[in-house]
């Protein structure tokens, strides 16, 4: 079995994810995606012809959105014809996704060079406020799925996690991303993007407020209780349940307390990446200098109704196929969707913090939900390469009750 190595990783800079606000809000999606693809070819000087396939994750599927993003944006970015594309959607954890399928492709002997990556544009109108699943009662009876915020707040009241804990770590998220950023732990990735004219849309993060402390969290309202209550009617006059009763369905006797807000929760911003795999055989053939290969990957279902607690099985899973332990990883990922997430991970597998995020995470920096695990992946590849380490883990929970999980090690 080959190794699936990887080339080169790159991703634009987030931008604030609303309509006339963010600086990538007026652009197409594709165009958004080409940035990156488009930057893959320029700094590694490949046959866009020698690509098997172009995989690509984008969670919301809709508008400009639709119609298989990762096909259009490589013919967008002036791939050859003959590269074809692929988009798919696992939620928040696509980007994590199409990584591994790329990358079992080419173990597989299959395929020899190929792109994965992801966009999303989340200043792009939305379809309307439904639990997964809506419309199919049989499914909803079985596993009631609510709203992930809603979620994050039940999980949060289950395991005793207290706001003030939450808040401290999306400061200290936000602290995190101010310096990687001053020091430029970022660069080596960041893809410039440009309006058609030429002249420049996004040169750098849009979204952090490094000025963010505990006690200024302590003042932000809670996000999640009217949207809790919140109860939709069809069109043919069916009551839908809320999203609290959807939770208490299964958990009856579960008082959630609302301690999540736009604070600690991810960012709503806009963005894409991109990562290139090649096989051994064709990185010898064409003098392609390897930063990395894939040791494992693994997928993890849990609890749809509570949704967000698979990325420590995940990360178990993804562990014993690598034949590792917790102490052969020098550096996690683990998304910041909430902060409960990120907490409940370290704490779960008493993880040594200072491996954890080590530059800031989705909180401080925007979560472009099917670009942001290739993100992730980019940014343990550079931090390896920054301190000179060899291992990381990346996973990230996704709609559902998912999460994928990747093991990178460094050449």
């Amino acid at each position: 079995m080959s190794d699936a190595l990887i080339i080169d990783a790159c991703r634009t800079p987030r931008g604030i994810g609303k309509l006339g606000k963010g600086s990538l809000s007026h652009l197409h999606p594709q165009h958004v995606a080409r940035t990156v693809l488009a930057a893959l070819v320029e700094r590694n000087d490949f046959d866009t012809a020698d690509v098997d396939d172009v995989v690509w994750g984008t969670s919301s599927q809709v508008m400009e959105q639709g119609g298989d993003l990762g096909r259009m944006a490589a013919l967008d970015a002036g791939y050859d014809i003959t590269a074809s594309g692929a988009t798919l959607d696992r939620f928040c954890g696509s980007g994590i996704t199409t990584a591994n399928y790329a990358a079992h492709a080419v173990m597989a002997g299959m395929e020899d060079l190929v792109v994965s990556g992801g966009t999303e544009m989340m200043s792009l109108p939305k379809k309307g406020m439904l639990p997964m699943g809506a419309g199919n009662q049989h499914l909803q009876d079985l596993h009631p799925q609510s709203h992930q915020g809603v979620c994050a707040d039940a999980i949060a009241t289950m395991e005793g996690i207290s706001r003030e804990t939450l808040d401290a770590l999306a400061a200290e998220s936000q602290r995190r991303a101010d310096v990687a950023i001053k020091e430029g732990r970022f660069d080596k990735s960041l893809i410039t993007v440009h309006n058609d004219d030429g002249t420049v849309a996004l040169d750098h993060e849009e979204f952090p407020r490094p000025s963010t402390t505990a006690e200024s969290l302590a003042a932000l309202p809670p996000s999640f209780p009217a949207i809790a209550d919140y109860r939709h009617t069809s069109e043919d006059g069916t009551v839908a349940k809320t999203f609290r009763e959807l939770i208490n369905q299964k958990y009856p006797d579960l008082d959630i307390q609302h301690v999540h807000h736009a604070g600690n929760s991810s960012g709503v911003v806009d963005g894409a990446a991109a990562i290139l795999f090649a096989s051994e055989a064709y990185a010898k053939a064409h003098g392609m200098k390897a930063r990395a290969r894939v040791v494992a990957t693994a997928n993890m279902g849990d609890d749809p109704t509570l949704m967000l607690n698979a990325p420590v099985p995940a990360a178990r899973k993804v562990l014993a196929k690598a034949g590792m332990t917790l102490a052969d990883i020098d550096i996690f990922e683990i998304n910041e969707a909430f902060a409960v997430v990120s907490e409940k991970f370290q704490r779960d597998l008493d993880l040594d913090r200072s491996k954890v995020n080590v530059n800031g995470g989705a909180m401080a920096l925007g979560h472009p939900i099917g670009a942001t695990g290739a993100i992730l992946i980019g940014t343990v590849l550079d931090e390896l390469e920054r301190t000179d380490k060899q291992v990381g883990l990346i996973t990230m929970c996704a709609g559902g009750g998912m999460a994928p999980a990747i093991i990178i090690e460094r050449i």
